[in-house]
């Protein structure tokens, strides 16, 4: 067994790019069934919101969703990755916070439903089956151990065919950075039921996005790229994603842990390594941006962070406050380019709803601080970034309120992207869901 990880060294382990993702999904059904839709959705601008209406708003938002990409009834399944990982987040809080196993279900299915589809080559491909190779029977048991696709409306590029920056956005492929989230995604499923599954097929999933995504670099030693072909034989886009780093060592530590909680010490092993490997390539100094769904995302990160560092299997080397200092300083560009003051048709709600998500990470931090604050390097310092943080709290208030506004909702840009936009919210009003790591059952 390695040794206690260290959050951030290079010898040890401890604790993506979301600047980049400009992702356009598959154009929505507007055409809800009856009496479901937005127009079930208050106007909670003029109401206010509590806890129980924030639950009960995500849960007839997620409602919805579950409908109209055909989770449930008849619909033709519409699926894309970053959605869906945050969709079961949402369905997990929701049954943990009401009380109704249906959502659990829900979850359930849907990853099923991810897996089957995603980890599956596309209807228009002339290869079929699981994109790992594997045979079917061996496929069910294993649908992570080729990745997952991202669930583009194109077919990826060909070998040979030339880049269009265009319509690259629209091709299909493999992003790491969404993998990760459908590994968290995992592993909350893991941490909230009993099923072993879960944890088996987040690790495979890890382990196959790590050694994939990472290549020799031309100058020497070793980098990631940003987005692979669907069966991960060739980098489509070989730029690498700002916090792809981070954000994959970060997963690792998270599976680490919950091995080590249920006894799967090669597993353990596992993610450890490639923690090791990706720690060395986070550059601590390069980390602020001022991209409001990238600044969410590194606060999303600390979350994670605060709550796996316990001073024994995670060590505080100071990550924890690089991450904390670099999502201040891209908030305090981010507010001053005014974004904000924008129309609803000039602003893209899910990068914002990830800012929004991201903000409420501030309570989990400052409770694990608090509960635990030997296990921190510097505990002062901390509480100090914390106080700069709650200067910005308004800042994630202000872009819910905007997209609870039913006439926010209803332009094209949000329609376009109805799906991520919906889910985003829903997350943002119970980020919980998404942000706490439970003890595993």
């Amino acid at each position: 067994m390695p040794g206690p990880l260290s959050c951030g060294s290079k010898a040890r382990v401890s604790c993506a790019n979301y600047c980049d993702i400009t992702a356009r999904i598959v154009p929505e059904h507007c055409d809800l069934i009856a009496g479901v839709g937005w127009s079930s959705v208050p106007d909670m601008t003029r109401t206010g919101t509590t806890g129980s209406s924030r639950v009960g708003l995500a849960q007839t938002i997620m409602d919805d969703f579950v409908i109209r990409t055909g989770v449930t009834g008849e619909r033709e399944p519409i699926r894309y990755l970053w959605t869906d990982a945050f969709a079961v987040c949402n369905l997990l809080g929701l049954a943990e916070t009401m009380g109704q196993p249906r959502y659990l279900e829900l979850a359930r299915n849907l990853v099923d439903q991810v897996h089957r589809t995603l980890g599956r080559h596309r209807a228009d491909d002339r290869r079929k089956g699981w994109i790992s190779g594997l045979p079917d029977d061996e496929g069910q048991r294993h649908p992570t151990a080729g990745g997952l696709r991202i669930g583009k409306p194109l077919a990826e590029r060909q070998v040979g065919e030339p880049m269009d920056e265009r319509l690259e956005w629209d091709r299909d492929g493999q992003y790491f950075h969404y993998l990760t989230k459908w590994v968290h995604a995992l592993d909350l499923c893991t941490r909230r039921t009993t099923d072993m599954r879960f944890g088996t097929w987040s690790r495979e999933l890890l382990q196959t996005a790590c050694d994939r995504f990472t290549v020799s670099s031309p100058g020497g030693g070793m980098r990631m790229v940003w987005k692979m072909s669907i069966d991960l034989s060739r980098p489509l886009v070989s730029s690498m994603g700002h916090h792809d780093p981070l954000d994959g060592y970060i997963r690792c530590l998270e599976l680490h842990a919950s091995a080590l909680a249920a006894g799967a010490t090669d597993g353990a092993d596992a993610m450890a390594s490639r923690a090791v490997m990706l720690s060395g390539l986070i550059h601590r100094n390069a980390l602020p941006t001022g991209d409001p769904l990238g600044i969410g995302g590194l606060l999303m990160d600390a979350a994670a962070l605060a709550q796996l560092i316990d001073g024994e299997s995670c060590v505080d080397d100071g990550l924890l406050d690089a991450v904390l200092a670099a999502a201040i300083a891209g908030l305090h560009h981010y507010r001053a380019q005014g974004e904000l003051e924008r129309k609803a048709t000039q602003r893209l709600a899910f990068r914002e709803l990830g800012l929004s998500i991201g903000l409420q990470a501030r309570p989990i931090i400052e409770k694990e601080i608090t509960a635990r604050r030997p296990a921190f390097r510097n505990s002062p310092g901390l509480a100090q970034r914390l106080s700069a943080l709650a200067e910005f709290s308004a800042t994630g208030e202000a872009i819910e309120a905007f997209w609870l506004t039913p006439e926010h909702r209803a332009t094209t840009l949000w329609l376009e992207h109805e799906n991520i936009n919906a889910v985003m919210l829903a997350t943002s009003l119970v980020s919980d869901g998404f942000l706490y790591l439970p003890p595993r059952h």
